[in-house]
């Protein structure tokens, strides 16, 4: 089982008091959803490491960006020798994922195994490492499901990550396509016994019903608001609007922020928000709006690692030392 208080990046074992920064709880680093050919949807591993690199680097050094968590999982162009590469280069450790997207994204095996099978799978990843390259994920993500009910073979999914984090003790990390499913998702999830304090639901800054973002968290989930910057999906005044409405309900120690970088074309040198759209645009007008530094720090530090641990709390806001030691993994 993970240790509660260790994370297991890319490039090692951590522990989560030496994240002393900023974390980016939903990202994508390398990953491929290009189904009709456009190549779009991409960034690729050989085209584009260096920008993202360029981008992970420059946020150490501005804002103390100390963990990114990459959501890339099964079936989404996952690979975590490119991770790694990225890591080390960067400066910055990374939390790589495993399990399943939404459904059309499943690979065959979902298909063809039932619950137990599939769970036992993510397990062995866990335990053993992906794939020959002894990386061993740290986070169950983005396990995937569209509409207000998810599909079949989504539940199926569901059902077995949620029994592969309880016996694994990693957390879980929803995908909720356009915010919509999530009570449902959490219902599924905790339906086969894992805490909802282990669980977070993502995309609800794209939904806009702040009832459901209350009652997620109420029930002890984490909410992700995990699109900051797509504003062709939802406008920041919004995102600002329900994230304040949130906190205000007395949840903010529920909340996530990150910006799901997903395509090359999201990229900074591409002509898109970046990875630092949360910490260059979005937190100034959160600031501005009235937020102050500890609760910016609880949102950005100590939220997602508590996610991270299942509910251990970390050590005090400060930059973290980014040449604290990392043991193998």
């Amino acid at each position: 089982m993970n240790h509660p208080r260790t994370l297991r990046t890319v490039t090692g074992r951590l522990a989560a008091d030496a994240v002393r920064g900023p974390v980016l709880p939903h990202e994508h680093l390398v990953l491929d959803l290009d189904r009709d050919g456009h190549g779009a949807a991409v960034l690729d591993p050989e085209r584009h490491a260096a920008s993202v690199t360029g981008e992970l680097r420059g946020l150490r050094e501005h804002f103390g960006l100390a963990l990114v968590v990459e959501l890339t999982c099964r079936g989404m162009g996952r690979d975590v020798h490119a991770l790694a590469r990225i890591s080390r280069e960067a400066g910055v450790p990374v939390v790589a994922a495993t399990g399943w997207y939404y459904e059309p994204f499943h690979t065959p095996e979902v298909d063809t195994s039932d619950v137990e099978r599939l769970a036992a799978l993510l397990v062995r990843e866990v335990e053993d490492g992906i794939g020959a390259t002894g990386v061993r994920p740290g986070v169950l993500g983005e396990i995937g499901s569209h509409g207000d009910v998810p599909a079949p073979s989504e539940a199926k999914v569901l059902r077995a990550a949620a029994r592969a984090a309880s016996a694994t003790g990693l957390s879980l990390a929803t995908h909720a396509q356009l915010g919509r499913g999530g009570l449902a998702q959490l219902e599924l999830l905790t339906g086969e016994g894992l805490p909802a304090e282990r669980v977070c639901v993502g995309h609800q800054d794209l939904l806009d019903d702040p009832e459901v973002h209350r009652e997620l968290a109420a029930r002890g989930a984490y909410v992700a608001f995990d699109t900051v910057g797509k504003e062709s999906y939802q406008s920041d005044r919004t995102r600002l609007r329900l994230l304040s409405a949130l906190v205000e309900a007395g949840h903010g120690d529920r909340v996530l922020l990150s910006c799901d970088i997903s395509r090359h074309g999201y990229l900074r040198g591409e002509g898109g928000q970046g990875y630092g759209h949360l910490f260059g645009e979005f937190l100034p007008r959160f600031r501005a709006a009235g937020a102050d530094d500890d609760l910016v720090a609880l949102l950005t530090r100590r939220n997602p690692l508590r996610f991270l641990t299942g509910g251990t709390d970390v050590g005090t806001d400060a930059h973290m030392d980014m040449d604290a030691d990392v043991e193998e993994n």
